[in-house]
């Protein structure tokens, strides 16, 4: 993982509450008459732009990209074995949304394991349906990001690991 004081511009970064992004600048602003130097971090998925003080960039949970053994870890606990919880789909629910927002590949790859259909089962609710693709989306972002490749060829890649788990 990178240190969250190199970040500069053009790096990509991981913000737990919305995945992959790409800082685009460094801008010092001020507030209540102190001046905050802040990462511009642009998140083209959702269209969106977030600005975080450097200050609390470590706090707020922003990360550079996982290193490619602990993607591969990530991508070992996706094909695992499901877990069979018998716990009620709210409280499955909340908790898979904890670690899609947690940030961490591991435990979002656990999401996607446990929530993965074969074309074969029938369809899940459309919140289970809706996590299954946030967190997949969240770990195909930053797979093309750190191989290089493009969105659609992770998904790719994603789909053929866990038609062979």
């Amino acid at each position: 993982m990178k240190n969250t004081t190199n970040f500069t511009p053009g790096s990509y970064v991981v913000y737990p509450g919305h995945g992959l992004g790409k800082v685009t600048s460094l801008e010092s602003q001020t507030f209540a008459g102190q001046e905050v130097r802040c990462l511009v971090i642009t998140f083209d998925h959702d269209r969106m732009t977030l600005k975080v003080p450097v200050s609390k960039a470590k706090t707020s949970g922003l990360r550079g990209l996982s290193s490619p053994s602990h993607m591969e870890k990530a991508l070992t606990t996706m094909t695992g074995r499901a877990s069979g919880k018998k716990v009620m789909w709210s409280r499955r629910a909340t908790e898979y949304a904890a670690k899609i927002k947690s940030g961490d590949p591991i435990l979002i790859a656990e999401v996607v394991r446990d929530l993965h259909r074969e074309p074969d089962q029938p369809q899940g609710s459309y919140s289970e349906r809706l996590l299954y693709e946030q967190a997949r989306d969240r770990l195909t972002r930053e797979v093309a990001a750190i191989e290089g490749i493009e969105v659609d060829a992770a998904t790719t890649k994603f789909e053929l690991l866990l038609k062979a788990a």
